[in-house]
């Protein structure tokens, strides 16, 4: 059962960074509120790595935010929430649910923004990594 600690593990941190922002949870029912921003949450986990028999195994992949932000609001305020998501989750950074601790393997990653209907995109990358010995 590690997906879902690793999940809590990184949502958890996202939730607790100040200032707050809503959030779009993965497969989860949200509506915009328009004109605000908004931040998306998605996880794609990697094959996992078998580094011997047995039941461990290292499992990584990306936590992805994407911040949502009004077109035409310019860029002070979407760089300021990339700026807090790499300080949150430094490369080295460590979050626990459950007593499994799901490590930041390296800086985050800001990928190129697109534009999706009303909103201006900026999706971040958290490279995470997880070591699951039972």
């Amino acid at each position: 059962m590690s997906v879902p600690k690793i999940r809590a593990a990184l949502e958890t941190a996202l939730a607790a960074m100040s200032p707050p922002l809503a959030t779009a949870w993965e497969n989860t029912a949200y509506t915009p509120t328009a004109g605000a921003p908004y931040q998306r949450v998605s996880m794609i986990f990697a094959e996992p790595v078998n580094t011997e028999y047995g039941r461990g195994f290292q499992q990584g992949g990306m936590f992805v935010v994407s911040l949502c932000w009004p077109q035409g609001a310019g860029m002070a305020d979407i760089t300021v929430r990339v700026e807090l998501l790499r300080s949150t989750f430094y490369r080295g950074a460590a979050f626990t649910a459950d007593g499994l601790t799901t490590t930041v393997a390296r800086t985050p990653l800001i990928l190129a923004a697109i534009l999706e209907g009303d909103r201006y995109v900026m999706p971040v990358q958290v490279p995470f990594l997880a070591t699951i010995t039972s």
